[in-house]
């Protein structure tokens, strides 16, 4: 600004200043916006207010590199889910083919929608609930949901890196604990635990030894003194890790979203060399082709796309807002997304491939005891010996030979066959049997590799370092918008969450809390997830605005994004979420909500419906992830809650100075803050006013510039439209 100007004389003199804005921004040189802040604050607040805003704009957090934040989101987006839930998926929903309606929902839901919350939160430069606030006052809540969803995902999934950190431990030890079954001295002679030898060694090291499992919901048992410690480890590793912020978690990021694929690489080129491991790749990528017209199949497909790009979680949003507004997320979008599919991919053919060599260990085991059950009845002459085929040797009995002995068998004594108690020992059935838990099946498919100590503690610490940083995403969708809104210390808020959490968390301790796991991992959190994701893409594409969306990413980004995306973000996407949101309601109410009880004395699985109290919880949590929504939209709708539309106050951040304003007539307001020649002035403000709440930041504030930087890029050469 000239020295000789009206505004910096009066600037330097003691004289009041009398003029309104109108007056001094007509005798304002031009003025560079990209050097200046224009700061538009909801409340009356004077100088102070504006003069902290303005601050917190300029000094906020940034990544240390392009690296650090793209593995930030890959450490986020890639976690446990990715190791054995994507697996489990592929081979109970149709092997090869479930991998289509997966890609299908990624390309048209997934994709579009990471796209969307990585550009409004590098955009406007806030945490979940500024950036809702400011897209739609009325859907606001959307960003407490986010917040309520992140802390019911966070305070489970930490018990699953415990889980992780009891058999890291236990890993040390040669042979492994859950490779055998206990066994139990009864004056001279020794017997097999009764529990174990009715399942299996890691079945019962499992439940029983890990967990020390109750046989329903309704017993709690007390705590788990075991898994309580390995509780407390995980937080104290999750609170030093996000203390500080990025600047503490974006370091630990290098190591826990690089590691793991270090050891998947390393379980790839070990399992191909297994015996067995092309059947198991194989089984995986035949296509079961009826499995694609199956509604549950899609719906699930949704589920992990929405769970493995953490949309709708606001980590996301927390993530992209430390980035410089220049930052291509165009690009990162498509990066992540591949990155997340390679990885979901890539864990599952090592999975199938370790799967294949234990298949076929115990096919082989299963020839063995079967074939001397048949030599038990041949001694006895239950079995006539006309009826073993000339070549079989019982001595070296080859799987084929076994199922041409078996077949004969079966067709001579086809009345009496099933009182034999032979089993086909299929190959088939046993990859049939699914991954289940990694901490049963692959637990037991590694007491089978050489050095099997090594190869546990490797595959738990991937476990730790997966879980670790999905972990940091889930609580920067917690602390950054809190702290972004209320402005609370960032230390201590962090560590009052890892220690209220840690204490909520003992609910997942006690005997009975693997199945608390399971209410809010396959009900709490999905219904309201798919809720939230559906209402931030309503609240850009519809309430905000496609076209203007894509006009200020477009001067965002420096490039044009393709229509595929205003397509699917208008209309397919939503669509799309409507129907799979409305499937899930309709099967919550066909079916009702259950869980896989481990009952002692069968030693055996059995599923059991919720009791009346734990479906009142169950329904309980799902209101309250969703009730500030509502609750936002009738409180801004009836003007209960000011969102700040009625006063504004203008700063400068080179003359330092700041007016007041209140009660402008929107004409006004048009003419003398955004342009002194009506025909050069853009278009007005949205109908709805961007939340002016405590600490958050208003439309004109976060106009952006190239440094990522607040700056008063609300009023571009180039910007036809208010800027996101």
């Amino acid at each position: 600004m000239p020295k000789n100007s009206k505004v910096t004389q009066r600037e330097h003199s003691s004289e009041h200043v009398t003029e309104s804005v109108a007056d001094l921004l007509a005798l304002e040189e031009p003025v560079d916006y990209k050097q200046s802040v224009l700061n538009v604050a909801g409340e009356a607040g004077g100088k102070q207010k504006a003069a902290e805003e303005e601050l917190d704009a300029e000094d906020r957090p940034a990544w240390n590199s392009k690296l650090q934040y793209i593995l930030a989101q890959i450490g986020f987006s890639v976690g446990l889910g990715n190791i054995w839930r994507f697996p489990y998926l592929c081979q109970k929903n149709g092997g090869g083919a479930y991998l289509v309606p997966y890609l299908v929902l990624l390309i048209i839901i997934g994709i579009p929608l990471f796209f969307l919350e990585l550009a409004v939160g590098q955009r406007i430069r806030r945490g979940s609930i500024g950036v809702w606030h400011y897209v739609c006052p009325r859907l606001g809540g959307i960003g407490f949901s986010s917040c309520i969803v992140c802390l019911f995902v966070g305070l489970y999934y930490n018990v699953i890196i415990g889980w992780s950190i009891f058999y890291f431990f236990k890993s040390f030890q040669y042979p492994l604990p859950w490779s055998e079954c206990p066994v139990i001295r009864n004056g001279t002679t020794t017997v097999l635990e009764a529990e174990c030898e009715k399942s299996s060694a890691t079945t019962y090291f499992w439940y029983r030894e890990a967990l020390d499992i109750s046989d329903s919901i309704s017993e709690s048992g007390g705590l788990n003194w075991k898994m309580t410690l390995c509780l407390l480890v995980a937080w104290s590793i999750v609170g030093m890790a996000v203390v500080k912020g990025i600047q503490s978690s974006g370091k630990v990021m290098y190591f826990s979203s690089l590691f793991p694929y270090v050891v998947l690489a390393c379980f790839l080129v070990r399992g191909l060399l297994l015996r067995g491991a092309i059947d198991g790749i194989l089984h995986m990528f035949t296509p079961k082709l009826d499995k694609m017209l199956d509604p549950q199949v899609w719906r699930e497909a949704a589920t992990q796309v929405f769970f493995a790009l953490g949309l709708g979680f606001g980590g996301v949003i927390a993530f992209s807002s430390y980035n410089k507004q220049d930052n291509n997320c165009h690009f990162d979008a498509a990066l992540v997304s591949f990155i997340n599919f390679f990885t979901s991919v890539l864990a599952t053919l090592v999975v199938f491939a370790v799967l294949g060599f234990k298949a076929n260990i115990m096919n082989e085991k299963c020839v063995v005891e079967n074939a001397e059950k048949i030599l038990g009845y041949l001694n006895t002459n239950v079995l006539s010996r006309d009826l073993i085929p000339p070549h079989v040797n019982f001595s070296h009995l080859t799987t084929k030979d076994y199922m041409e002995m078996y077949n004969v068998i079966m067709t001579v004594k086809e009345d009496r066959f099933s009182a034999l108690g032979l089993n086909p020992c299929l190959l088939e059935d046993e990859l049939d049997k699914g991954t289940g838990l990694a901490f049963i099946a692959f637990t037991e498919a590694m007491t089978h590799f050489p050095a099997s100590p090594f190869w546990s503690v490797m595959f738990f610490l991937m476990l730790i370092n997966l879980g670790l940083g999905s972990m940091i995403g889930t609580m920067a969708g917690i602390t950054t918008p809190i702290i972004d809104t209320f402005k609370v210390p960032k230390e201590m808020f962090t560590v009052g969450c890892c220690v209220f959490a840690f204490f909520v968390g003992l609910l997942f301790v006690q005997r009975s809390g693997n199945y608390f796991v399971t209410m809010f991992d396959d009900y709490s959190a999905t219904l309201p997830l798919t809720v939230i994701v559906i209402l931030e893409n309503i609240a850009v594409a519809w309430i905000y605005g496609t076209k203007k969306f894509m006009q200020e990413l477009t001067e965002m980004l420096g490039f044009r994004p393709y229509r595929f995306y205003f397509y699917m973000w208008k209309f397919v996407s939503p669509l799309c979420m409507a129907v799979l949101t409305t499937a899930s309601i309709i099967q919550l109410g066909v079916t009702p909500p259950g869980y896989s009880a481990w009952i002692k004395e069968e030693a055996a699985e059995r599923y059991l419906y919720f009791p009346n109290w734990a479906m009142a919880l169950l329904i309980a949590l799902i209101a309250v992830a969703t009730l500030p929504i509502p609750v936002v939209f009738i409180l801004r709708h009836f003007h209960l809650l000011s969102d700040g539309s009625n006063t504004l106050s203008v700063s400068y951040k080179k003359g330092r100075m700041m007016k007041d304003i209140s009660n402008l007539e929107e004409n006004d307001e048009t003419r003398f803050i955004l342009s002194k020649v009506p025909s050069e002035a853009p278009s007005p403000m949205p109908a709805h006013r961007s939340y002016l709440g405590p600490g958050s930041t208003s439309p004109l504030e976060a106009g952006g510039n190239p440094n990522g930087r607040y700056g008063s890029g609300y009023l571009l050469a180039s910007t036809p439209e208010s800027e996101l």
